[in-house]
Protein backbone atom coordinates (compact mmCIF):
# COMPACT_ATOMS: atom_id res chain seq x y z
CA UNK A 1 0.00 0.00 0.00
CA UNK A 2 1.77 3.11 -1.20
CA UNK A 3 -0.03 6.25 -0.21
CA UNK A 4 1.78 9.60 -0.23
CA UNK A 5 1.17 11.28 3.09
CA UNK A 6 1.16 15.01 3.55
CA UNK A 7 4.03 16.96 2.01
CA UNK A 8 6.62 15.04 4.02
CA UNK A 9 9.27 12.81 2.52
CA UNK A 10 7.99 9.36 3.52
CA UNK A 11 5.23 7.14 2.17
CA UNK A 12 3.30 4.37 3.87
CA UNK A 13 5.29 1.17 3.48
CA UNK A 14 8.69 2.89 3.23
CA UNK A 15 11.52 1.17 5.10
CA UNK A 16 13.22 3.67 7.37
CA UNK A 17 15.83 3.61 10.11
CA UNK A 18 16.18 5.51 13.35
CA UNK A 19 18.73 8.22 12.57
CA UNK A 20 18.39 10.26 15.75
CA UNK A 21 17.34 9.12 19.20
CA UNK A 22 14.29 10.93 20.64
CA UNK A 23 14.12 11.78 24.38
CA UNK A 24 11.54 8.98 24.76
CA UNK A 25 9.37 6.69 22.62
CA UNK A 26 5.58 6.80 22.70
CA UNK A 27 3.90 3.50 21.88
CA UNK A 28 1.25 3.46 19.15
CA UNK A 29 -1.36 1.56 21.16
CA UNK A 30 -4.93 2.34 22.23
CA UNK A 31 -3.44 3.51 25.54
CA UNK A 32 0.00 4.90 24.59
CA UNK A 33 2.86 4.61 27.05
CA UNK A 34 6.20 6.39 27.21
CA UNK A 35 9.22 4.13 26.86
CA UNK A 36 12.93 4.84 27.50
CA UNK A 37 15.09 6.21 24.67
CA UNK A 38 17.41 3.18 24.68
CA UNK A 39 14.58 0.77 23.80
CA UNK A 40 15.33 1.04 20.07
CA UNK A 41 19.00 1.25 19.04
CA UNK A 42 20.10 3.88 16.53
CA UNK A 43 20.09 2.44 13.04
CA UNK A 44 17.19 0.06 13.74
CA UNK A 45 14.99 -0.47 10.70
CA UNK A 46 11.23 -0.15 10.67
CA UNK A 47 8.31 0.36 8.29
CA UNK A 48 6.07 3.43 8.04
CA UNK A 49 2.52 2.33 8.89
CA UNK A 50 0.68 5.67 8.83
CA UNK A 51 0.78 9.42 9.35
CA UNK A 52 -0.29 10.07 12.93
CA UNK A 53 -1.68 13.14 14.71
CA UNK A 54 0.76 15.96 15.25
CA UNK A 55 2.81 15.25 12.12
CA UNK A 56 4.44 12.11 13.49
CA UNK A 57 4.56 8.72 11.82
CA UNK A 58 3.57 5.38 13.22
CA UNK A 59 6.60 3.19 12.59
CA UNK A 60 6.65 -0.57 13.19
CA UNK A 61 9.97 -1.79 14.59
CA UNK A 62 10.73 -5.30 15.88
CA UNK A 63 10.14 -3.92 19.41
CA UNK A 64 6.63 -2.69 18.52
CA UNK A 65 4.93 0.31 16.89
CA UNK A 66 5.79 3.82 17.98
CA UNK A 67 4.97 7.43 17.12
CA UNK A 68 8.17 8.89 15.64
CA UNK A 69 8.98 12.44 14.56
CA UNK A 70 10.03 12.52 10.87
CA UNK A 71 13.21 14.42 11.83
CA UNK A 72 14.37 11.28 13.67
CA UNK A 73 14.02 9.03 10.61
CA UNK A 74 15.87 8.41 7.34
CA UNK A 75 15.07 6.15 4.40
CA UNK A 76 17.05 2.92 4.34
CA UNK A 77 19.62 2.82 1.54
CA UNK A 78 17.77 -0.11 -0.09
CA UNK A 79 14.38 1.67 -0.10
CA UNK A 80 12.96 2.69 -3.41
CA UNK A 81 11.12 5.93 -2.74
CA UNK A 82 7.82 6.04 -4.53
Amino acid sequence: MSEQISNLSFSIGDRVYLAKRPPYFKTAEPMPMLRPPDLIPLGSEGVIDQLSPGGTYTVRFSQGSFFINPDDLSLTPNSEHR
